[in-house]
């Protein structure tokens, strides 16, 4: 955004606090209800699928709020339009608390979607503006480490709060951090120069928003609708492509777009961007199914279940802080490369777990692949605005954003669906091979558990059946997963090395 005015060296240290209170706000309250979701599916009345919206809904609403925070930045000016996000995002989190139903529940969580979407992409252009170019690999290291590490943290946090309090404090914590931050924001980041006659792109932002919210019904619904032999599905995909279509053109042949598509014209951003896609399509979803796995299947109570996950965030954390003072030696894409395989191997070891896998090798696979994505995310930001033009960073922490927002959505739907769908495959394969004559239904041991003669002993191996197709389903995602991650090698080639 050009016309801006350098905040003082004087206030950098408080600037970075408050921005980064805001961001690590918006960033934990991704993933912190990940643990609280059982619980929140008995008192919402909700199904395990049904449940899921909880995270997707407010993704896709920041996804879909993301594109115009360039353009009101602009027009309000950028500190303005902080507070108004941040005070939004703390109002949406306490009625997210008292929500009593389902339907509610996802009305508040969009809400805070929309106005938590900002927030990421100003933060992020603040600290680029803050800091002279030389140390954007430590401004970007230290954002990193906030807005990753929040989400990797926010299971653990989550679950304590759920089995000391209740799952609603998840919520009802947001309102002291968000009233600190929003004053600091106010207090300490000067106003930039604004353009109140500057125009915004309400026909580019009606297809963009119509064309994000067809796609992720249409991934949410998709699994239960039987895909396109649904008429609603085949419906969703019609408008989902019209709109993008219609967006494209429309971009194209206006003046003032909502977004000027010259930024594409960057390798390295454009790279980043396919980069932060798919980076953003396994780590939610992972969360996601983790979490069920460890509740549902492998039956640890919630702390525990929320401790498990813990050593993800530490291995994030060490990273980070490693990548920070490597990214400024190295090609940033070498060390993308050594995090991507490194989260692919930790995503080959989960898909090898068994019913009996143990607290040890849970953690420790958690920490190598949290460590891995350390590697991936500060590198990635450092690669991707390397060579992005001034102009372009609100713009282009935008995008970043809301690509990030649409991998995660799409990423937490397509592996659920997986999930359901491999789970009824491979149940109807292990019942296809019980029947009363088979050997091992007639041995002693299995006879008291399993008696296919008693309706206790028909129940007790129904239950058995479900939790280890459960237990397979889990595994063929982590397959998929790796495949997705390995995906980023060959995109690094599309980027070039920066030059200062």
């Amino acid at each position: 955004m050009t016309g801006e005015r350098k905040p003082g060296v004087a206030h950098r240290g408080l600037i970075t606090a408050a921005v980064m209170t805001a961001t690590i706000m918006h960033a934990i309250d991704t993933t912190i209800p990940t643990v609280a979701l059982p619980h929140m599916q008995g008192s919402l009345l909700a199904t395990q699928e049904q449940i899921a919206w909880v995270l997707t809904s407010y993704i896709v609403a920041a996804a879909i709020m993301t594109p115009p925070t360039g353009a009101l930045a602009v027009r309000l000016g950028r500190r303005r339009l902080f507070v108004i996000a941040i005070l939004g995002f703390t109002a949406a989190s306490a009625l997210c608390g008292i929500a009593t139903s389902l339907p509610e529940m996802l009305i508040y969580r969009a809400l805070q979607g929309a106005f938590g979407a900002g927030l990421v992409p100003l933060s992020q252009a603040t600290l680029l503006d803050t800091y002279p170019r030389e140390r954007h690999g430590e401004a970007m290291a230290l954002w990193g480490m906030g807005f990753v590490a929040a989400p990797i943290f926010g299971p653990t946090i989550g679950g304590y709060i759920t089995e000391v309090y209740d799952w609603r404090w998840i919520f009802y914590i947001n309102l002291p951090i968000g009233i600190l931050a929003a004053l600091g924001v106010w207090l300490f980041l000067p106003e930039t120069k604004t353009d109140r006659e500057a125009k915004f792109d309400w026909t580019g932002f009606g297809c963009i928003a119509l064309a994000i919210g067809a796609l992720q019904i249409m991934l949410d619904r998709g699994h239960q609708l039987d895909w396109f032999a649904s008429t609603e599905i085949m419906t969703l995909s019609v408008i989902a492509v019209l709109a993008f279509y219609l967006f494209i053109a429309h971009s194209l042949t206006t003046d003032k777009p909502l977004i000027a598509f010259a930024i594409f014209r960057d390798r390295n951003f454009s790279s980043g961007l396919m980069v932060g896609f798919l980076v953003a399509v396994v780590v939610l979803a992972m969360m996601a199914l983790l979490t069920h796995l460890l509740q549902d299947v492998l039956e640890y109570p919630v702390i525990p279940a929320g401790n498990i996950m813990a050593p993800r965030g530490l291995g994030t954390f060490c990273a980070m802080s490693l990548a920070g003072r490597l990214v400024s030696r190295f090609d940033p894409r070498y060390l993308i490369l050594f995090g991507a395989s490194t989260t692919a191997w930790a995503f080959w070891l989960m898909a090898g777990f068994s019913l009996d896998v143990g607290v040890w090798e849970l953690g420790w696979t958690g920490f190598v692949q949290g460590f891995g994505m350390g590697f991936i995310y500060v590198p990635l930001s450092t690669f991707a605005f390397s060579t992005l033009a001034a102009e372009y960073r609100t713009t282009g922490a935008s995008l970043f954003s809301l690509v990030r927002n649409l991998g995660a959505s799409a990423g937490i739907a397509i592996l659920e669906a997986l999930l359901a769908h491999n789970r009824q495959v491979f149940r109807s394969t292990m019942v296809e091979g019980i029947t009363p004559y088979d050997p091992r239904f007639r041995e002693p041991n299995a006879a008291a558990p399993w008696d296919l003669q008693t309706l206790e002993g028909l129940l007790s191996l129904s239950g058995e059946v479900d939790r280890q197709a459960k237990m397979l389903a889990y595994l063929a995602d982590f397959q998929w997963m790796m495949g997705i991650t390995l995906l980023i090698v060959p995109l690094l080639l599309i980027g070039r090395r920066r030059r200062y």
